[in-house]
């Protein structure tokens, strides 16, 4: 590492989380020493807190995308992205594809450089970030259609038909089952506890290292949506057209609001600055006060709403069956722009460094975040309902032509 001019001989891998950052391994004590930067992917140098002269060290900063919508609050973004941007998007190239059993409507979790997936063959697979390898896979249920969740080494996954599973994340190795039955939803992971939505209609919380159960709550309806969770509550559509927001720690129901009188609602809530923000079968998009469960605002769109909104920088992206990607402002909810696809947007988008990702019908897009310019497109060999997970300058999302894809700038990463 004598090009670095490091004098420590080491390096030191940091993983950038919404918390903050942690220096993982036996580097800890080493990295006290230096001033970390604001964390970016990839290597940067940095001094040490002490000032000596000439003494440099390099620190691996790597995002982890952990569960659907980056994290249990659900927003779409990654803030830490700086290397995918506007300004590159649109040489973006295909980095590698590997072929799975069955179709890939789940959306991938990206933890430690593996890749995390589910599949309609019933099967979780664990995959190389960087190679596109397949590490392990594991049949878990019929179909591994909702997105897994990763914490601690250890990955949360539901399935159709099929019980909650914890497996050790690098072998694969189940840890525990509970038998909620099943689940259409993805699981929300924070503060130890696993949430699940199940779709008898009853939101459980589980002890993440054990799945002992801590509380549930049974709504009589059935579940879809997906909970999130921020600021010790949890939030949670129902097919009703209800949201529902309960006490994070004992399930206590703090409120309960009818969205929409028609329709179901499959939309996962995203939490952000003090507003849940959720789609609905009705085709709108709903803003409410996460405290009281007023309603700030509402947007309709001209057909059902899937698709499950991102909150980033004042703006709420979100997709609709109308073929389009609408752009919202969070505190009024005024359009501020919208693009049209070429099919339905069952998709989530996510959002990183200015750029919102988004699938539809067959095809993935790059949109400049802030005016909906289109800076790149993909098309695969089947429907795109999977989300994409932008982390560490690569983009990855599964499509039913039975592939997961890897997408970076050429060069960046190795190609099998």
């Amino acid at each position: 590492m004598g090009a670095n001019g490091l004098r420590t001989g080491r390096q030191v891998l940091v993983t950038a989380a919404m918390a903050g950052l942690v220096v993982a391994g036996s580097a800890a004590a080493a990295a006290a020493a230096w001033a970390l930067p604001r964390p970016a992917p990839g290597i940067t140098s940095v001094s040490p807190r002490t000032g000596r002269d000439n003494a440099h060290a390099a620190f691996t900063v790597s995002t982890n995308w952990a569960q659907l919508g980056y994290s249990a609050a659900h927003t779409g973004f990654n803030p830490y992205e700086k290397v995918l941007s506007v300004s590159n998007a649109a040489r973006i190239v295909r980095d590698w594809s590997i072929r799975i059993g069955g179709g890939v409507g789940s959306s991938p979790a990206v933890v430690n450089g593996v890749v995390y997936v589910g599949s309609a063959d019933g099967s979780l697979y664990a995959v190389n970030a960087a190679t596109g390898a397949k590490r392990w896979s594991v049949r878990t249920g019929v179909n591994v259609f909702p997105s897994p969740a990763v914490a601690n080494g250890v990955v949360y996954d539901t399935a159709i038909d099929s019980d909650t599973s914890a497996l050790n994340a690098a072998t694969g190795a189940e840890r525990w089952r509970y038998p909620d039955g099943a689940d259409y939803s993805s699981p929300a992971v924070g503060n130890g506890v696993v949430y699940i939505s199940a779709y008898n209609g009853t939101l459980y919380a589980l002890h993440a290292a054990t799945g002992a159960l801590l509380w549930a709550d049974n709504t009589g309806w059935v579940d879809l949506s997906s909970p999130a969770v921020a600021n010790g509550v949890v939030y949670i559509g129902t097919i009703e057209g209800t949201v529902n927001a309960l006490d994070a720690a004992t399930g206590t129901k703090l409120w309960s609001v009818a969205i929409a009188s028609t329709g179901y609602t499959f939309s996962a809530p995203a939490v952000a600055n003090g507003v849940v923000y959720i789609g609905s079968a009705s085709g709108s998009v709903y803003a409410l006060n996460a405290a009281t469960g007023a309603e700030l605002w509402s947007f309709t769109t001209s057909s059902y709403i899937d698709s499950s909104p991102a909150v980033a920088n004042g703006v709420v992206y979100i997709g609709s069956d109308d073929h389009k990607l609408y752009a919202l402002d969070a505190a009024t909810g005024a359009k501020l722009w919208s693009f049209t696809t070429g099919g339905k947007v069952e998709s989530s988008p996510a959002v990183a460094n200015g750029v919102v990702y988004i699938g539809s019908g067959d095809n993935l897009y790059a949109l400049d975040a802030a005016t909906g310019a289109k800076l790149w497109s993909y098309t695969t060999g089947g429907g795109v309902q999977s989300s994409p997970a932008v982390v560490n300058g690569m983009v990855y999302v599964g499509s039913y032509d039975h592939h997961l894809y890897a997408f970076g700038l050429p060069g960046e990463h190795h190609r099998p």
